[in-house]
């Protein structure tokens, strides 16, 4: 694909995944927002759209980019990499940096007024996910499985409807990320922070990062393909 301001910025990682490091450097939205144009995006960032063209293309050329294409594997390998990355990896993670933000709370709330609501975020963040996920691996997944080994699979057909759910959701939790991001200064600790302080902020930038990365191939891989399918 010839880059171009013009193209969505879903396409632009979809095509080469390792456009989406320059993407969350920049503080691009390439899973939610993704079908904004690259210029779109640029002038909601003040970003200047030929710089950020010259950057991707230097990332492309440095041969960063993975080499994986997930809008040829199966759609049951494009699951199961998705259940095995990313969801395992939020079924270890959120517990923990609840429990580390929960202490840095304990330790610090008080002269750190904005790491309060920090916790309250978070945590509705944890169950909304927590939630979200089982309703895909037990609804959505399986409708989509259904289809690749039954043909039009008849008796049950593709979830739609929890299809719309999930990428509802997927916003939903965005929200949420850029309302940490807004708390926490974009996950900046404050001069002294301990740590444990430093531990819980750095796991929440590095959950955002997953989120976006997770998000992108439902939203604009799985999800798509499965329908073109059904």
């Amino acid at each position: 694909m010839s880059l171009s301001a013009d193209t969505p910025v879903a396409e632009l990682v979809t095509d080469q995944p390792g456009r989406a490091r320059i993407f969350e450097e920049l503080g691009i939205d390439y899973c939610c927002g993704g079908d904004h144009s690259l210029a779109e995006a640029c002038r909601k960032n003040d970003l200047d759209p030929e710089t950020v063209v010259r950057m991707l293309n230097a990332t492309v050329q440095s041969g960063t980019s993975p080499s994986k294409d997930w809008t040829k594997a199966s759609l049951g390998s494009l699951m199961d990499h998705i259940v095995e990355t990313h969801h395992d990896y939020l079924r270890s993670e959120l517990p923990r940096l609840e429990q580390l933000l929960s202490r840095v709370v304990q330790a610090h709330g008080t002269e750190v007024p904005w790491l309060d609501p920090t916790l309250e975020v978070f945590q509705t963040l944890k169950l909304d996910l927590e939630t979200h996920m089982m309703s895909e691996e037990e609804r959505v997944f399986p409708s989509i499985r259904a289809l690749t080994t039954d043909g039009d699979a008849p008796e049950t057909g593709l979830d739609e409807n929890g299809i719309d759910k999930m990428i509802r959701e997927h916003d939903d939790a965005g929200t949420a990320l850029e309302r940490l991001r807004d708390l926490t200064n974009g996950f900046t600790p404050p001069a002294g922070a301990c740590p444990k302080f430093r531990a819980a902020l750095d796991g929440l930038d590095e959950l955002e990062t997953d989120m976006h990365q997770h998000v992108h191939k439902e939203n604009n891989i799985l999800f798509p393909r499965a329908r073109a399918l059904a």
